[in-house]
């Protein structure tokens, strides 16, 4: 006997699968240009941090400085007469009226080699956190009380960093060269007799690296 259906049997669909399906839908692409903007924000912030770690090495590294004029440096002398003294009070209580600092110094250098080239130095100590708007202040002290400094530029501050820069001011002599320098622990000016530039820069220099520790 045949067990196969008759022709007229219901035919069972009941395993097979009829129900329509979307097609799978395939992964996207990455958009391109949101690639190249992330690793742009990437740079950026590397290299604000790198900035950063920088500035923070370096207010650690100044911070804690400390001024106390040297005797002697090269031909310059410090001058301990009265005068002197009276001229070295008057520059400390001009520079502590424009700028908030922890200690002051001022000091009259006279020159041995007896060629007239004083030198007048005034400055102090605390933590600056912006050295070169804080120097500039200081050289707008001198613009109150001498006459405008003219052809301020930056000079290399040396081995101790921050920043420098020289100009000239006019007094009852003529013209007398500016130099000051900043870091975050430290600030100074000087004024210089009959010194051109040239001179006054590398003076200052020696000046520091005798004032300055750390």
């Amino acid at each position: 006997m045949s067990d196969a259906p008759p022709d007229n049997a219901p035919i069972d669909i009941g395993s097979i699968d009829l129900t329509p399906h979307p097609p799978e839908e395939q992964p996207r692409p990455r958009s391109r240009v949101r690639v190249v903007l992330l690793s742009g924000l990437l740079a950026v912030a590397v290299a604000g941090g790198g900035a950063l770690a920088y500035t923070g090495w370096q207010i650690a590294a100044q911070k804690d400085a400390t001024l106390t004029p040297p005797a002697q440096v090269g031909s310059l002398r410090l001058d301990e007469s009265e005068e002197a003294k009276n001229t070295a009070d008057y520059l400390q209580t001009a520079v502590a009226a424009e700028i908030d600092m922890d200690k002051t110094i001022g000091a009259v250098y006279t020159d041995t080699a007896g060629q007239g080239k004083d030198v007048l130095l005034f400055g102090g100590t605390t933590l600056f956190w912006t050295p070169e708007n804080d120097l500039d202040a200081a050289f707008d002290l001198i613009d109150d009380n001498q006459g405008a400094v003219t052809g301020m530029h930056e000079v290399d501050a040396g081995k101790l960093g921050g920043t420098m820069k020289c100009g000239t001011t006019k007094a009852d002599t003529g013209e007398l060269t500016v130099c000051g320098w900043a870091d975050h622990g430290s600030l100074a000016l000087a004024m210089f007799n009959n010194r051109p530039e040239s001179e006054a820069a590398p003076l200052l220099r020696q000046l520091r690296e005798a004032a300055e520790s750390r």
